[in-house]
C-alpha cells in the first residue's frame, strides 16, 4: 500500500518549552504549536494533541501510551521525541499504528557521564553534607575528625549497562584511578576494553558483591523495571555506594530507602527517582544519600544539540527518508 505523501510544512506540536534558538528555528520550518506554560500535558490534553497534528515532539515527563497514540491515528505520522529514553513512549502500539518514533541518541552522553562523575565524588565525600553545614552556620572550623568520608581512588567501581554514557563515566573513572568492571549484554569488543581498562563481568549479582561504588547506565525497560531488586540490593556490602543517574524503576526505591535507614549500604546519589518528580519523603531525610532534580543531561549546550536532532529527524521524514534516529519496538 502506498504511504501518503508527506507534508512539506507539516503541523507540529511541541509538549514542553524548548531552547528559544530552537523554537524559533522550528516555527520557520514547520506549522509549529509551542508550549506556552511549560506543563506537562495531561492525558486528555496530549490526547488531543496528538489527534490535531502531524508531528508530535513529547519529552520524558509525558506519557505517549496507546491512548494517545489512538487518538492520534489517521493523522499522526512522527513521534519526534525530545530526548534519548523512550520508556514514556508505546512502541508496539506507535508501529501498529504505523507511526514512526525518534529519539535523540549520544548528544547528552558527556553532560550525564559528568554528572555520575560528580555523584560519585560528591557521595563518599559528603559534599551535600558539608555545603549544607557550612550554609547552616554551624560550622566550627577545620578539627582532624570532622566530616569524614571515604576516597575513591583505588576503588572498584562495578557499570550496569556499557552503552555510550556508561563508557563515558569509565573514561573519567580511569583518571582517578578507580578499577572498573562492568555488566552488559553483550561484551565490548577486546579493543573497547583495552582502551577502558575495564573487565567483563557477565553475572549481575557478582559485579554487585565484588565493587565498591555501583553506577546504573541501563535504559528503563520492561527487562530492567526493578532490576535492581530487594534481593539484589541485599547483595551490596555495607561499605557500597550507589549512583543511578539512568531512571528511577530500575531500582526498587522502597527496599533502598530501607537499606539506606539501616545503614546497610554507605550511601547513594540519585539524579532519578520511581515517581518523580514526587519523592519519598524518608529520601529527604537521609544523610548519606545526594539528590539531585533529574539534571543528569541539563547544560545549555546539551539541550540545544538535543534540539537540532529532533529538528534533523524531523526534516529527514518530510523528505522521504528514514529518520537516522528511528527507534524500533524492542529498543533498550
Amino acid at each position: 500500500m502506498a504511504q501518503p505523501e508527506r507534508p512539506r510544512r507539516p503541523k507540529l506540536i511541541v509538549t514542553r518549552r524548548l531552547p528559544s534558538q530552537i523554537e524559533a528555528r522550528m516555527s520557520e520550518l514547520f506549522d509549529v504549536e509551542l508550549s506556552e506554560d511549560d506543563l506537562p500535558l495531561g492525558a486528555k490534553a496530549m490526547a488531543a494533541a496528538a489527534a490535531r497534528c502531524d508531528i508530535l515532539v513529547p519529552t520524558i515527563s509525558d506519557h505517549v501510551d496507546a491512548a494517545v497514540i489512538e487518538a492520534g491515528r489517521g493523522r499522526l505520522r512522527l513521534i519526534a521525541n525530545f530526548g534519548n529514553g523512550v520508556d514514556h513512549i508505546d512502541l508496539k502500539t506507535a508501529r501498529a499504528a504505523g507511526i514512526i518514533v525518534t529519539n535523540t541518541p549520544g548528544v547528552l552522553t558527556e553532560d550525564t557521564a559528568d554528572m555520575t562523575m560528580a555523584l560519585i565524588l560528591s557521595v563518599p565525600r559528603r559534599l551535600a553534607e558539608g555545603e549544607k553545614l557550612v550554609r547552616s552556620g554551624k560550622w566550627t572550623g577545620w578539627s582532624p575528625g570532622s566530616m569524614l568520608g571515604h576516597r575513591i581512588n583505588g576503588k572498584r567501581l562495578g557499570i550496569i549497562g556499557m552503552g555510550r554514557i556508561g563508557q563515558a563515566v569509565a573514561r573519567r573513572a580511569r583518571a582517578f584511578d578507580l578499577s572498573i568492571s562492568y555488566h552488559n549484554r553483550h561484551r565490548l569488543p577486546d579493543v573497547v576494553e583495552e582502551e577502558l581498562a575495564a573487565r567483563y563481568e557477565p553475572d549481575l549479582d557478582r559485579l554487585l558483591v565484588d565493587n565498591d561504588i555501583i553506577s546504573i547506565h541501563c535504559p528503563h525497560s520492561p527487562e530492567t523495571e526493578n532490576l535492581i531488586s530487594a534481593k539484589r540490593l541485599a547483595l551490596l556490602s555495607s561499605h557500597v555506594y550507589l549512583i543511578n543517574t539512568a531512571r528511577g524503576p530500575i531500582i526498587d526505591e522502597q527496599a533502598l530507602i530501607e537499606r539506606l535507614e539501616r545503614g546497610d549500604i554507605a550511601g547513594a546519589g540519585l539524579d532519578v527517582f520511581a515517581h518523580e518528580p514526587a519523592i519519598d519523603p524518608r529520601l529527604l531525610a537521609l544523610d548519606n544519600v545526594v539528590l539531585l532534580p533529574h539534571m543528569g543531561s541539563a547544560t545549555i549546550e546539551g539541550r540545544a544539540a538535543t534540539g537540532e536532532r529532533v529538528i534533523m529527524n524531523i526534516q529527514q521524514w518530510i523528505d522521504g527518508d528514514r529518520p537516522r534516529d528511528q527507534v524500533f519496538e524492542g529498543w533498550v
